[in-house]
């Protein structure tokens, strides 16, 4: 299986490098890196060879959120075209999320929508200190619905409305405030940060550390179909408000939309 969006390198550990690969376009997501990230944590989860992931982007970003053709495809789609498309993405951020190996992000960059939901599937992201962040989606009238279980997770409800839907951009002291990464790190130290995360598990039992998540997941908020569902249908709610065509019409036009100030 190849991929074309992301990229898959293993090192002699057992250290898996999973990378989004459109740097030109800033990671951003497409409809086939969606796919090609739920294929890729099948082929992860399979793999014993795989001790620990490292999940990044190429480029100096790490994941800036949706692509202009994904949203330009999705505003002409139907409910139900856009209901499977969401349903594909929360499939492969739920397959990341309950992966049986370590999941350690390695922020490189920016970070916005759908990128924010790639860090809240981690089990412990880095970041660069001059990396920024935003739940984004507001600004076009939409909502960060399909990561939420991951984000609401990872900071808490109290935390999360600080920065959930006011689409405010901030940084990496505020995203280490809020609960999203572990740490910041001037670039040039982020390699060997990450590295110091992932050193313990080499000495860890493979078999263990899966229980242990396992265990961990089953005992945090419960985040299975029927919430996965539920968001959604609140996402494809969103797509049919009057504020979201008039925020949608106004990104491809370059103007601000009607209800900024």
């Amino acid at each position: 299986m190849s991929f074309t969006t992301i990229r898959i390198d293993t090192d002699e550990r057992g250290v898996a490098t999973l990378a989004l690969a459109r740097p030109d376009k800033h990671n951003a997501m497409s409809s086939a890196m969606i796919t090609e990230l739920g294929e890729a944590a099948a082929r992860i989860a399979g793999d014993a060879r795989i001790r620990v992931v490292v999940l990044t982007g190429e480029g100096e970003s790490f994941c800036a959120g949706g692509d202009l053709g994904w949203m330009r495809e999705q505003a002409a789609a139907t409910r139900a075209q856009r209901m499977e498309e969401a349903r594909k993405l929360a499939r492969a951020l739920r397959a990341l999320n309950e992966l049986p190996k370590p999941v350690i992000g390695k922020v490189n960059g920016q970070s916005y929508g759908g990128g924010m939901g790639l860090i809240s599937v981690c089990d412990v992201a880095i970041a660069a200190d001059q990396a920024k962040f935003g739940f984004t989606e507001v600004r076009l009238g939409l909502i960060p619905a399909t990561i939420s279980p991951y984000c609401l997770a990872r900071m808490g409800e109290g935390r999360a409305r600080r920065v959930f839907f006011s689409g405010r951009i901030f940084g990496a002291g505020e995203a280490h405030e809020l609960g999203l990464i572990a740490r910041a790190v001037p670039a040039d130290e982020l390699d060997d940060a990450v590295e110091a995360e992932i050193k313990p598990y080499l000495a860890a039992s493979p078999q263990a550390v899966a229980a242990g998540k396992k265990l961990a997941r089953f005992l945090g908020p419960t985040i299975d179909d029927s919430i996965m569902e539920d968001t959604v249908g609140r996402l494809a709610d969103t797509w049919e408000t009057t504020d979201m065509a008039e925020g949608i019409a106004a990104f491809f036009e370059k103007r601000k939309p009607a209800w900024q100030k």
